[in-house]
């Protein structure tokens, strides 16, 4: 079947990328995934059951919700596991630790947001435009759950490498939202460098503005900027003298 077999195919690109290579092999993916609306999967790396899938769904289900309601400090394994139904040993065994968690909802979390983007595609007239756009949209998202994008993006700052492959996905997802908003599907380098700053900085703004010293207008510019790398990074831009 076409979809999965496109599923496969980017499953496989993604995973063979590092930290420092998560962009250029996204965008690999990116081209093999442009159907795929399906949940990746963090961990283990081989291939889940049905069963097991629906475990691990209940399991991020329940780790939302916990968040949803008191933050990073409420997220504790062994309510995970009370909540979710598993055994606290079934729990470890998906998700080492909380920070494993938290950063797979995070996965999670970004590729909904990147299912619905799909069905909404931004309007922008320019490739900045539209991924400044959706970059907002997904910020907006984030921004209905305050308790649970600050869980998560705490995840992410305490991550050692341990977690490495998780945050990695994390990267590749996100660099492959601001790819299909682009309309990139074979980026060059210097785009792909400019996605990355275009991470950081949404990154970035998010933290700000769950700390309270960054308001959603300033978030809005800061994107904006970042974004205009894009079309400085174009082919077609005139080149600097």
């Amino acid at each position: 079947m076409p979809a999965e077999a496109n599923r496969d195919r980017a499953t496989k690109a993604a995973s063979a990328a590092g930290t420092a290579g998560a962009p250029a092999a996204a965008a690999k993916a990116h081209r093999a995934a442009r159907t795929d609306t399906g949940t990746a999967r963090t961990s283990p790396a081989s291939p889940l059951t049905e069963r097991q899938e629906a475990r691990r769904r209940r399991i991020l289900q329940a780790c939302c919700r916990l968040a949803c309601r008191g933050g990073f400090d409420a997220v504790q394994m062994r309510e995970v596991a009370e909540s979710s139904q598993v055994a606290l040993g079934t729990l470890y065994r998906y998700f080492p630790s909380k920070i494993h968690l938290l950063v797979a909802t995070m996965q999670d979390q970004l590729e909904h947001m990147h299912a619905t983007l799909r069905k909404k595609p931004p309007a922008g007239e320019t490739a900045a435009e539209r991924a400044a756009e959706t970059l907002m949209r997904a910020f907006r998202g984030l921004q209905r759950e305050p308790q649970l994008a600050d869980a998560m993006v705490r995840a992410l700052t305490f991550a050692d490498r341990s977690v490495s492959p998780e945050v990695d996905q994390v990267s590749r997802r996100t660099t492959m939202i601001i790819l299909d908003a682009m309309g990139l599907t074979d980026p060059t380098p210097e785009q792909l460098s400019a996605v990355r700053v275009i991470e950081h900085t949404w990154h970035a703004a998010l933290i700000t503005w769950l700390s309270g010293r960054a308001s959603i207008a300033q978030v809005r510019a800061d994107i904006e900027t970042a974004c205009r790398l894009i079309d400085l990074t174009s082919p077609q831009a005139p080149a600097s003298s």
